[in-house]
């Protein structure tokens, strides 16, 4: 009993010389926003996600590319029938004649642009670019509110470990009186030692358990700490549940969010996305038109067979290129059956979410309404609870009751507090996951449920 004693007063010390700092739920939401390394990922990814838009917009873009090219070169020209004039002479027609470089140099530059016309290819991966910026889009918006549970789940756990440590201090000074008392009594034999043991026993277990709230609490604070970046946070209880912002029916809000939620809106993403996959292999076969224009000039210079010999082709085209693929080795056929049976899977995958999204969102509103009425019980329980240990110590003071009906209705009154307190957690965070599952979990809703918190009064 010495050795705990001396553990629970050594943690006191070390907490009191921390200094605390009182956070509400939003300033631990601010706060986290620049420690959490998660979401500093997630933002990242949702930063590149967004260049899919410009790539998908470049792909229907010309494309302009100028080659130059220097180096030794061999080069052999013939030319029969040939018609040609001088200036001063006249034409002459059926000429024939050749040249030839060896070991020359050649230089050759050209300028070439395409302007894709008609590619189902290219529409379907220009889809993809697009629903791939959506996803990332919905990416981060999951990403931000399960960051929001979390810190809501961190920040509460440490305001129920601080009410179960003021609890347990509370109900320790009343048993520690008690324990005074029945010694007292016994002393003067008004009471058999029964008493005092049993008052002695209850006053060590609840030391134990102070120990070990003591260190739950310090646990649960270094884990808020660590996330929102404050050195010694201290928590706020609710006072009650915020009503939803938007009272629906069951079916309603079901239908809701089969349309909204978040999670199931990325699978849907998926999912076109692997059908556009179909399309991208399907449209391999098909036709590509592109408008193109190339200029170009190439030089060749050295000796030959006939002497010194410089030979200089200047070239300019604007048309249409047309390409129709013929065969590609059985490639395209595989790719796109691939192709398909991931198609196939992201739709399967699909209507499993929606099942499962659905189960979570009925389990939800089921808790939603069982928070309600135990907030409600618990709420008259403890108002009981007190007026029986009230009337429980009157009883003791005349001999009614014994040292035991005392520590009992003692026991009975802070688990019934206790109790309380974490019921109205649970349905405060019940509450944000609804949100969470509508996609309708931000800012403001943190400002509603901030708006009924309190601080922990000390015992």
């Amino acid at each position: 009993m010495r050795r705990q004693t001396l553990l629970a007063l050594m943690l006191a010390a070390l907490a009191g010389g921390a200094q605390a700092t009182t956070v509400d739920l939003l300033e631990a939401w601010n706060g986290v926003q620049g420690h959490d390394r998660e979401l500093a990922s997630a933002r990242l990814n949702h930063a590149a996600s967004q260049t899919k838009r410009d790539q998908a917009s470049a792909l229907w873009k010309p494309n302009v590319m100028l080659s130059g090219t220097a180096g030794a070169a061999t080069s052999e020209t013939e030319m029969n029938g040939a018609a040609f004039s001088m200036p001063g002479q006249p034409q002459m027609t059926g000429v024939n004649f050749a040249t030839s470089v060896t070991g020359g140099k050649m230089t050759r530059w050209g300028v070439q642009a395409q302007q894709p016309l008609y590619n189902r290819g290219r529409s379907a991966g220009s889809a993809q670019l697009k629903l791939q910026a959506d996803l990332g889009d919905s990416g981060w918006q999951a990403a931000q509110m399960d960051l929001m549970l979390r810190t809501a789940q961190r920040y509460f756990d440490v305001a129920l470990a601080q009410e179960r440590q003021r609890i347990l201090a509370h109900q320790l000074q009343a048993v520690q009186r008690s324990a005074d008392e029945a010694h007292e009594r016994f002393r003067l034999g008004d009471v058999a030692v029964t008493d005092s043991h049993e008052a002695d026993a209850a006053l060590a277990g609840l030391k134990a358990q102070k120990v070990a709230a003591d260190l739950d609490l310090d646990n649960k604070r270094r884990i808020l700490a660590d996330s929102i970046g404050v050195a010694h946070p201290t928590a706020m209880l609710p006072t009650r549940v915020p009503a939803l912002v938007s009272e629906k029916a069951l079916d309603q809000w079901l239908q809701s969010v089969q349309g909204s939620n978040a999670q199931l809106r990325m699978q849907q993403i998926g999912a076109e996305i692997a059908r556009q996959e179909v399309r991208k292999h399907d449209a391999l076969s098909s036709v590509t038109v592109d408008l193109v224009a190339q200029a170009g000039k190439d030089r060749v210079w050295g000796s030959g067979d006939f002497g010194q010999a410089s030979n200089r082709n200047t070239n300019y085209m604007v048309g249409v290129q047309v390409n129709i693929p013929l065969y590609t080795g059985g490639m395209r056929s595989a790719k796109e059956r691939e192709a398909i049976a991931l198609a196939d899977k992201a739709e399967a995958d699909l209507q499993q979410a929606q099942t499962t999204v659905g189960q979570q969102a009925r389990l939800l509103w089921s808790a939603r309404e069982a928070d309600a009425a135990r907030v409600r019980a618990l709420e008259e329980a403890l108002k009981a609870s007190a007026l029986r240990l009230d009337a429980t110590y009157l009883g003791r003071a005349v001999g009614d009751r014994t040292t035991l009906n005392v520590l009992n209705a003692q026991t009975d009154h802070a688990n019934t507090a206790q109790s309380l307190a974490e019921a109205r957690v649970s349905a405060v965070m019940n509450q944000l996951r609804l949100a969470a599952m509508t996609s309708q979990l931000d800012e403001g809703e943190l400002r509603r449920v901030n708006a009924t918190l309190k601080p922990v009064t000390a015992p």
